[in-house]
């Protein structure tokens, strides 16, 4: 499974047009932090083995957008079954976009390498490894991390949308979800919404891949597109695109 130049460059497009569409006051400082992490952000993948999901070049964005678009239905889903919105279109949206955002890096420094061990590469089936340089953080921690690093504001149910989007597949949200006190529920629904649809999303692209390749593990090439690694400024960016 890959995706081509024009499907990644449509993908990035469609990316700026959602900010364009749902986020209001903060689109601007969202585009640019988009444009500083530069090539990184248009061609990271989304996971790093075969078989998780979107492990290719361009993959990262490929996987947000469906999630923006699962979560908008699934909202929808949610309130027609009679469940309670509780959180505003902006607010599910811009904890879609950015749910994710702590797997390109920290901003300035990337976090998917070209995994080059082939042991590896034939048992384990991973295409990519974690830049040993780059502290750990959990993934939605670095999300929220980077966000501040930007000064871009996140309302609580944001934080809270983006923080525990895993639902109890992380042990990490378990104090989040089981509770012994109905005071300590949980007081939005974003985070159910969000981890549906981010659930879903990753299981679609799961199937894909299995249509497609059978299971088969394709090799990466090691080439400036897919290495992980960004470029300094949107004209480098924008020389990229045009490449594609």
């Amino acid at each position: 499974m890959t995706l081509t130049a024009d499907k990644i460059h449509s993908n990035y497009e469609k990316h700026l047009k959602i900010i364009d569409t749902y986020i209001g006051d903060r689109k601007e400082s969202c585009k640019k932090l988009i444009e500083h992490i530069g090539e990184t952000y248009v061609m990271a993948p989304a996971s790093g083995k075969s078989w998780h999901h979107n492990a290719i070049p361009g993959g990262y964005v490929d996987h947000v957008n469906r999630v923006v678009e699962y979560a908008i239905k699934s909202k929808r889903l949610y309130e027609e079954m009679g469940g309670t919105v509780d959180f505003t279109d902006e607010e599910l949206v811009f904890s879609a976009i950015f749910h994710d955002l702590g797997k390109l890096g920290d901003g300035d420094t990337h976090n998917y390498e070209i995994q080059t061990d082939k042991w590896r590469q034939d048992k384990l089936f991973e295409k990519y490894t974690y830049n040993p340089d780059l502290p750990f953080m959990l993934i939605p921690d670095r999300s929220l991390y980077i966000l501040q690093k930007f000064g871009i504001q996140v309302s609580h149910n944001e934080f809270l949308g983006i923080r525990l989007h895993d639902g109890v597949f992380d042990k990490a949200n378990e104090a989040y979800f089981y509770s012994h006190n109905p005071n300590s529920r949980m007081k939005t629904n974003i985070v159910y919404v969000l981890h549906m649809a981010d659930f879903m999303a990753s299981k679609v692209e799961y199937d894909i891949w299995l249509r497609t390749t059978g299971g088969a593990t394709p090799k990466v090439k090691k080439t400036q597109a897919s290495t992980g690694k960004r470029v300094n400024s949107s004209p480098g960016l924008k020389n990229m695109l045009d490449k594609l």
